[in-house]
């Protein structure tokens, strides 16, 4: 029990905030599924796509934490889990080479990817690197311009589950594609993904209400700041909600059995969720809503993809 509380308080642990990866886990595991009930399935695939997808948010998170100090966005008075940088735990050159070091690890594995699914690939990986790096670094980190909800929708889910889908679909060819060939990009998976997309969404909604008073004194304009907590509330809502339109559209305009409703077993969950964000809690509360917020993403992918390909 020591160990295991040792091993989660060391700073690097901290800086690469285990809490977030089933985030990125989710949408790749839904985009599995559907290449499952698609009969693309390809195992080597999905297992370097989850390696490059958790590298990738590795150093997503150790450059934010970098940039954020770098920044001074990450002040004493902030409520949110422990910023190694800036608390002087890890020293900032430490930190930037760390990031590096990661997405070139990324960028290595995701040669194979470039082999599997051609220029796309190659085009996608480099948008996600930058992105993970301009989020907070760079002269207009748009996460500090209330563009981080946009990054997080399209990154987290609408190409992490059509990437993953693509990239099964496209192995299946014999030559090297220069674009996305016909047939690669589905309307099931751009659909499926706007689950994900908004459920990854509504994570950083709550961690951006948390933050809005530290946010905002420290120049960091998220789009809450722009909205308000009322409305940014409400876009927590509105994205809970959207999550479950899919399933629904699945059982209703595709004909899917009804396993594809699955998903809505966790809406007690997601109510619960809602519910605790709109009764206006403390900055520090929103830290266990920000985990059952991950948590609900996580389990509502599993439930959606047994439900496509239903295994039962």
């Amino acid at each position: 029990m020591t160990h295991a509380k040792d091993f989660l308080t060391n700073p690097w642990v901290t800086a690469i905030r285990l809490h977030t990866l089933p985030a990125i886990i989710a949408p790749i595991f839904l985009g599995t599924c559907i290449a499952f009930h698609d009969g693309i399935l390809h195992p080597t695939a999905v297992v370097v796509i989850v390696a490059c997808a958790l590298l990738i948010q590795i150093g997503t998170n150790l450059a934010n934490d970098y940039y954020d100090a770098l920044n001074s966005v990450d002040t004493p008075d902030r409520t949110g889990f422990v910023r190694a940088t800036a608390s002087g735990l890890i020293p900032p050159t430490h930190m930037k080479r760390a990031w590096i070091f990661v997405f070139s690890i990324a960028v290595l594995l995701g040669f194979y990817l470039l082999y599997l699914g051609g220029l796309p690939i190659l085009l996608i990986g480099l948008l996600s690197i930058a992105a993970g790096i301009l989020y907070t670094g760079g002269p207009y980190p748009f996460g500090y311009h209330g563009l981080g909800d946009l990054f997080v929708f399209i990154f987290f889910g609408i190409i992490a589950v059509t990437g993953t889908y693509y990239i099964q679909a496209v192995a299946t060819l014999s030559y090297f594609p220069l674009w996305f060939p016909p047939g690669t990009i589905t309307t099931m998976s751009l659909i499926a993904s706007i689950s994900m997309a908004s459920l990854t969404t509504s994570i950083l909604v709550v961690n951006n209400i948390r933050d809005m008073e530290t946010d905002e004194k420290a120049g960091k304009i998220t789009l809450s700041i722009y909205l308000g907590k009322f409305w940014s509330k409400m876009e927590y809502l509105f994205l809970i909600l959207l999550a479950f339109v899919p399933p629904i559209y699945f059982y209703i305009f595709l004909n899917f059995p009804k396993t594809v409703l699955l998903p809505l077993l966790v809406s007690p969950y997601a109510i619960s969720l809602v519910y605790l964000v709109l009764s206006d809690p403390t900055p520090p509360s929103f830290n266990k809503i920000l985990k059952h917020t991950t948590f609900l993403t996580l389990f509502f992918s599993i439930l959606f993809g047994f439900g496509i390909f239903n295994p039962f």
